[in-house]
């Protein structure tokens, strides 16, 4: 199974208990791949993840299966040749534009599963990974909250939250597509730039059930859970953002114990891997 990640240095601790949790629930070698570059933007110099902090995950992952891999893809060259100029300011980091390379790297596989680090998978992968993807660019679930103000269809709901992606590469290669996502995000400021460019441009994406991207709360089916920033209503209106290396906010702003296990885990492991990152 082949799983993408991308960031920077400071997303090792999302990196470790996201993959930490895949390895629960997977029987099979899992090839992970890391996108990452050094970037600078006017107000903020971006580091590269460490190739010692590669070398802990590795570490980790041989414990539950010596055949598994991570790969590591450097792209600040790649980056910083087609940078996404006019977005490079915007309320989220350059990084979350660094998948919209994929096409160019001969490294990536055909067909692999993007995950932002702060999604931590509760069930077996297998079916969600191993459909049917003839035809299709991108599969995945509608943005709990974008689906209502940036849907394309009036019939249903068809704008999809980019945390959780399977991407066809070998068809989106053909079509294009992530070529012009960068296009666009160099030529036009956009809220969410990977994801409204994806939306936008893509033209046959797959509409996948809520369980496989969770957004807002845990439910018995939930398969991969996603840790966005919700809205509350009570005691008064206000965001809420809890990340689940937060494990005190885990447990005492979301009352979230179903992953208490693999948390205590990642604790015994956390200080290790600071030593390293």
């Amino acid at each position: 199974m082949n799983i993408l990640y991308c960031g920077d240095a400071n997303m090792a601790d999302g990196l470790l208990l996201s993959i930490l949790s895949l390895c629960h629930h997977h029987q099979q070698s899992l090839h992970i791949y890391i996108l990452t570059a050094a970037l600078q933007t006017a107000r903020k110099k971006y580091e590269p993840l460490s190739d010692q902090t590669v070398a802990f995950l590795t570490q980790q992952l041989h414990q539950d299966d010596p055949n598994s891999t991570i790969t590591k893809i450097d792209i600040s060259a790649q980056f910083n040749r087609e940078a996404p100029t006019a977005n490079m300011e915007t309320l989220f980091t350059p990084y979350c534009m660094l998948r919209l390379f994929s096409d160019q790297l001969p490294a990536l596989p055909d067909r692999i599963l993007y995950l932002d680090t702060d999604v931590i998978c509760r069930r077996s992968l297998d079916d969600l990974y191993n459909q049917d993807l003839t035809g299709v660019e991108i599969a995945g679930v509608p943005d709990y909250y974008g689906r209502w103000f940036f849907h394309n269809r009036v019939t249903h709901f068809d704008y999809l939250n980019s945390g959780v992606l399977l991407m066809n590469l070998k068809f989106i290669r053909q079509t294009g597509l992530l070529a012009r996502c960068r296009q666009l995000c160099r030529n036009k400021q956009l809220f969410m730039p990977d994801q409204s460019a994806l939306n936008k441009l893509a033209v046959a994406k797959r509409i996948l059930p809520r369980r496989y991207n969770e957004q807002r709360r845990l439910h018995a089916g939930t398969v991969l859970q996603h840790f966005t920033t919700s809205f509350r209503l009570f005691p008064w209106v206000h965001t809420l953002t809890v990340k689940p290396w937060q494990v005190t906010k885990m447990h005492d702003e979301l009352g979230l114990h179903e992953y208490d296990a693999l948390l205590a885990q990642y604790q015994a492991l956390a200080p290790k891997l600071k030593e390293v990152a």
